[in-house]
């Protein structure tokens, strides 16, 4: 299955103004050392790899990481996967949350909105509309999915920024219209708090 480079990957959102965590590739773990201390502990460090597949579940993800130690033996753990690279990322707290988009025959872009990370799969707590989308159909999804409340503030957790959500969900509706050589685009998970949106893991598929 073909997909982008992380560099491309970087271009894409930047082009449509989606926010992506602080993410760079390394290939030393000096380098994965220098990253970490400029994003800042705690970091994730996973494999990056081309083929787009879910690493999680193959251990191939090291999250928490709360310094240089820790990342070292995190580095001597992951760097025998077989990947494209590795990657540290800035880990982010919130609500996770997925949007996506896959194109139909038919109807042209799909866009998909739901709670997601790794209970995706199994809770399928997801809504859909056909791209182009209005205001109101975002809105409409946000309150669709049966975790809305979650978006609204639960069990004292605050609201996440509905509006930066919005636009996040306006931009992938652009970005799947005018990009038509992508067949699939999944963010996921997306993490959500008071204060923005971030785009974690992106994955794209080319037709």
């Amino acid at each position: 299955m073909k997909s982008f480079t992380l560099k491309e990957i970087k271009f894409i959102l930047s082009e449509y103004n989606i926010p992506f965590c602080p993410t760079e590739l390394v290939n030393s773990k000096e380098g994965a050392i220098k990253i970490a201390n400029s994003f800042n502990y705690p970091v994730v460090l996973k494999v990056f790899s081309l083929e787009g597949a879910h690493k999680t579940e193959l251990g191939l993800v090291k999250k928490d990481i709360g310094n240089d130690n820790e990342l070292s033996s995190a580095w001597d753990e992951i760097v025998k996967a077989k990947a494209d690279g590795i990657i540290v990322q800035k880990q982010i707290f919130g609500l996770e949350i997925i949007v996506g988009m896959k194109r139909d025959v038919q109807f042209g872009p799909v866009l998909m909105f739901g709670i997601g990370g790794v209970l995706v799969e199994i809770m399928k707590d997801v809504t859909f509309r056909i791209a182009p989308v209005t205001k109101k159909d975002v809105l409409d999804m946000f309150k669709e999915i049966k975790g809305a409340k979650l978006l609204s503030g639960f069990r004292g957790q605050p609201p996440v920024d509905l509006e930066k959500l919005s636009v996040l969900v306006f931009s992938l509706s652009k970005l799947s219209l005018a990009r038509k050589d992508i067949k699939e685009i999944d963010f996921n998970p997306v993490i959500a708090d008071e204060n923005g949106v971030w785009v974690v893991d992106p994955r794209f598929s080319l037709n």
